[in-house]
């Protein structure tokens, strides 16, 4: 019967392998998912079946629970909310870990040194990632308390000397065969570890949070695959080493598109910056426009670009943005998308977005491709979009997003950006374009924006 349920093992870790291979394109990403979730699905029922799992009842009161609960969240929370939930389940899962390997020091005596180590690896890292991805939660909910970056004297200090508590708690349990003592050692190190978490995250600024929110995804894989250690579920290990080792990567690729250091963000160096310039003094010369104005001006135009935001995430402007880009099409128009890594609040935050409303993909452009060809474009349309497009990041050098790369819209003949109103992105700081000679404000909705343009752009005709 073992030799059965690993090979169910063998069989899931497989799955969870070809899905996230399978994830990695947007034809197959939905095939890919299914098959994690099956994968996943058979791990569960083959460990429901170990000889040393015991409390079914309370094991499926769980079970009901988390599944009303999920299916309550998937309802109803918005594409706009998701980095938000992200965020929240990483931190659930986080201390998920923390508390099977708190069980499993409990209920067995006379743990082997290594298995203590692992118990004492994973209170640390799931401790670490719970209280981490709550205050990224919060900073994303731009709760007041957590908006702004903050941080303590001697901030780095304390978080080396909270990582080295931590470290001696661990070996101070490995070395003991007492288990309160293990115990208090455990807890302790896992109550040092929740501060951590805090201290780490507190300080980053709500620009970098996409950055955060990937480190805390494989943060969540690594507890998840020490927590495999302690309870032997191979399936576990192999499943949280990839969540682990993709998130890892997918941080790399963040801070790459931020200009920002890993190891700054691993030790929660990323503090907000100045904020510089007055908005008044920014915005004097802001010229806004209407959609009769952008109709004329896309009927001279023979290649348009359009970059979404978070904007165009909360007008749920997607499907708006897709018949307009047929209606220019069908005129002609060589219509493309600039896609920033780092757009909205979560990587990929704007191709999920745009492939709800079937923009075909290849139609998506990243930074890297577009921005050396943007000065032969004849209108950008920004919608929604702030942080990702202002040129500060190029020219002060005390900005909260100073080195980060931006989509260089500013090198366009015309800029139109549709947005409600002046109010800052993420960062919290003016953005220069808005007041340049060549750029347009069209102030509205981001949806009623849109349709606006096509109605004006099929009146016109």
């Amino acid at each position: 019967m073992n030799a059965f349920f690993s090979l169910i093992y063998i069989f899931a870790s497989v799955m969870f392998i070809v899905g996230l291979k399978q994830m990695s394109h947007p034809k197959t990403a939905v095939r890919g998912n299914m098959l994690g979730a099956v994968g996943m699905f058979l791990a569960i029922v083959a460990a429901a079946f170990d000889r040393s799992i015991g409390g079914y009842v309370f094991i499926m009161l769980g079970l009901v629970a988390g599944t009303i609960i999920g299916y309550f969240l998937a309802q109803r929370v918005q594409m706009t909310g998701m980095p938000q939930l992200v965020g929240l389940l990483n931190g659930l899962g986080g201390g998920a870990s923390v508390l099977v390997a708190w069980a499993d020091l409990l209920l067995h005596d006379n743990q082997t040194t290594d298995a203590l180590i692992a118990i004492g690896i994973t209170g640390l890292i799931g401790a670490v990632t719970l209280t981490g991805s709550l205050v990224a939660y919060a900073k994303l909910e731009e709760w007041k308390q957590f908006k702004k970056p903050y941080s303590i004297a001697n901030q780095q200090s304390i978080n080396l000397a909270l990582l080295v508590v931590v470290a001696l708690l661990v070996c101070g349990m490995a070395l003991t065969n007492n288990n309160a003592i293990q115990v208090v050692c455990f807890v302790l190190a896992a109550a040092a570890s929740s501060v951590l978490g805090v201290f780490l995250v507190n300080p980053i600024g709500g620009a970098d949070m996409p950055v955060v929110i990937s480190l805390m995804n494989s943060y969540s894989g690594l507890a998840g695959a020490a927590t495999g250690f302690v309870i032997d579920n191979h399936a576990l290990i192999i499943c949280g080493s990839l969540v682990g080792a993709s998130g890892v990567i997918l941080t790399q690729i963040m801070c790459k598109a931020m200009n920002r250091s890993l190891t700054n963000v691993l030790f929660g160096v990323m503090a907000g910056g100045s904020e510089g310039t007055s908005a008044d003094e920014v915005y004097a010369n802001v010229r806004s426009t209407s959609a009769d104005d952008i109709a004329m001006i896309l009927d001279g135009a023979q290649r348009v670009v359009i970059v979404p935001g978070y904007g165009m995430a909360v007008a749920q402007a997607q499907h708006a943005v897709r018949d307009l880009s047929k209606l220019l099409e069908s005129r002609g128009v060589n219509v493309e998308y600039a896609i920033h890594p780092v757009a909205g609040r979560m990587p990929g935050h704007m191709n999920v977005l745009l492939a709800e409303a079937d923009i075909s993909y290849d139609k998506l452009k990243e930074m890297d491709e577009i921005n050396p060809t943007m000065d032969s474009v004849d209108v950008a349309i920004v919608i929604g979009a702030n942080d990702v497009v202002n040129p500060l990041a190029k020219t002060d050098p005390k900005s909260p997003i100073a080195g980060m790369p931006i989509i260089d819209v500013d090198k366009c003949r015309t800029v139109i950006v549709i947005k409600r109103s002046l109010s800052p992105g993420f960062a919290g700081i003016p953005n220069p374009l808005f007041a340049l000679p060549n750029t347009l404000m069209y102030f509205a909705d981001g949806q009623a924006a849109v349709m606006e343009i096509v109605k004006a752009i099929k009146e016109n005709a």
